[in-house]
């Protein structure tokens, strides 16, 4: 049984779109509050750094638009809110025996592959944030063939698959929604400590090597966790570094 559904937060749930993060930041400047817009097709989804995001029928694509506190700083912490609260909606849809955890920067792995994936995108001037879209991308039903990934990345798995649970994508929505409000109403009162925390006691491959990739630059090193800007740590020979941004593969 999810929460019910958070006050003040609207609803939209479209039969196809482009992309909801792009649909959620064309409907951001009429909205009085945050909303959820969620389609049954996407046929422009997007996942980080420009690649395509595909999404098989019967998947979960929806996108946060909200305004967020504390400017960009305040709106790159909300990344880490939705991995939680993916990682909390995942846990209720997929019952006891699914392994979850959580890939830095923003991905869900579900018995060791990738289920889930986030994309944050904002929409301002003057450097001020006047709305980010947390976009959030779920295999519900079925994962993306392997030859779609790129050579090294977590192979896609899906709820159905690993699991057996069949769930409906606007029955997945009841039970994020929820769970962003819950994880968001703590990092409202309380910072990013305890979203931190929370993020670190669910984190994959902590403590353990990794390599991160930034652009044509690699950096090897162990897994020690993530700083109060959310940043990657990484213990290498030459020393810690913070890595504001990368993508993270497994074995190193």
């Amino acid at each position: 049984m999810s929460d019910p559904w958070p006050q003040g937060v609207a609803r939209h749930v479209l039969a196809r779109t482009d992309s909801t993060n792009a649909e959620a930041l064309r409907l951001a400047p009429g909205l009085s509050g945050p909303a959820w817009v969620m389609t049954r097709e996407q046929f422009a989804g997007r996942g980080r750094r420009g690649r395509d995001w595909v999404m098989p029928a019967g998947n979960f694509a929806g996108t946060l638009v909200t305004r967020p506190q504390g400017g960009p700083a305040g709106a790159a912490q909300l990344s880490f809110v939705a991995a939680l609260a993916l990682y909390d909606a995942l846990g209720d849809a997929c019952g006891p025996s699914a392994r979850l955890a959580i890939k830095w920067p923003n991905d869900v792995l579900l018995n060791g592959g990738k289920v889930a994936g986030i994309l944050l995108e904002s929409a301002g001037q003057g450097g001020q944030v006047q709305a980010v879209a947390v976009g959030i991308g779920v295999n519900l039903a079925a994962a993306p063939e392997a030859g779609a990934v790129e050579p090294g990345a977590m192979q896609p798995v899906s709820v159905l698959a690993e699991t057996g649970h069949a769930i409906d994508p606007e029955d997945f929505l009841d039970l994020l929604a929820p769970a962003f409000a819950r994880w968001q109403a703590q990092l409202d009162s309380f910072g990013f400590a305890p979203i931190r925390n929370a993020w670190l006691a669910r984190a994959a491959k902590l403590g353990e090597p990794i390599i991160a990739r930034t652009g044509r630059s690699e950096s090897r090193g162990v897994f020690e966790g993530i700083d109060d800007s959310g940043a990657l740590l990484l213990r290498t020979p030459a020393g810690r570094q913070a890595i504001p941004a990368a993508d993270v593969y497994f074995g190193g």
